[in-house]
Formats: C-alpha cells, sequence, structure tokens
C-alpha cells in the first residue's frame, strides 16, 4: 500500500463524526451538571456567606460580588460634536471634525479612530444604498425597453 493510499482511505468521510451518538452540541457536560445539582441546594446559603465575609473585609469576595451584580463597563459614553451625515459628500466634513477634536484635545487618539471607524460603515452603507437604487433604475429601464 503506498502513501498516497493511505491518505485516500480515512475512517471518517468528511462531515461524518467520530461518534454520532454522543454527546449533542451546546449541552452541559456531565460534571457541569452534577456541579449545578450540587450549588442548587446551596446557592442562597453560598452568596449569602460570600456577602458576609465581604462585609468583614474581605477584599476577594468584595470583588467577586461586586464583579457578579455590576460588572466592569466594555466601554465608556462619548459626547461628541457630530454633523448629521446622509451622503458621501458630507463625510469627509465630519471626518475632519472629528480630526480637529483629536487635535484640540476633546477625544483621544482612540476615541477618534473608532468613531472615523464608524463613519467608514456609514460610507459603506450609504455607497451600498446608492449601488441599489442605480441597480434597480438600470433594471427599470431595461425593463421599459
Amino acid at each position: 500500500m503506498t502513501q498516497e493510499d493511505d491518505k485516500k482511505d480515512t475512517r471518517f468521510k468528511p462531515g461524518q463524526s467520530g461518534n454520532p451518538s454522543g454527546r449533542k452540541e451546546g449541552s452541559r457536560s456531565k460534571v457541569l451538571t452534577a456541579l449545578d445539582a450540587l450549588a442548587e441546594g446551596e446557592a442562597e446559603d453560598i452568596v449569602r456567606a460570600m456577602i458576609d465575609k465581604a462585609k468583614e473585609g474581605d477584599s476577594q469576595a468584595g470583588k467577586t460580588i461586586l464583579e457578579r451584580i455590576w460588572p466592569p463597563r466594555k466601554g465608556a459614553r462619548l459626547q461628541f460634536a457630530l454633523p448629521d451625515v446622509a451622503t458621501a459628500d458630507e463625510l469627509p466634513t465630519a471626518i475632519a471634525g472629528i480630526n480637529r477634536q483629536v487635535a484640540d484635545g476633546d477625544l483621544s487618539p482612540d476615541e477618534g479612530v473608532l468613531i472615523v471607524g464608524l463613519l467608514d460603515a456609514q460610507r459603506k452603507a450609504i455607497e451600498t444604498s446608492d449601488l441599489a437604487q442605480r441597480v434597480a433604475a438600470l433594471e427599470q429601464r431595461m425593463a421599459s425597453k
């Protein structure tokens, strides 16, 4: 048997599971299910004990509780000047305004990059809308001939 024959003769075909009767996708493992069952009756007592520890000054317990009930923010809200942008012709003015706010120190460079990225997404949406309108007009013109 050659090496090429070995490559062609595989045990499982592409897309075929090695264990078709295995655990269903998205289901929890037996260990996690058992842990859930153990904690179900004790959850209130565990949380109460953590709160008591936090009140006694255990900073780790306090941190754990706060992270669960008050998760850290993923991003800060920004307030900045931005003119309405409805056409592609208005985008350069809007981007120049963002650049000016970065230069003046009203926005950080990272915030400026993020906002210009949003404006770029808006540019793509405007272009897509314009192209869809042009295609519809061409199709209508072709249909009327």
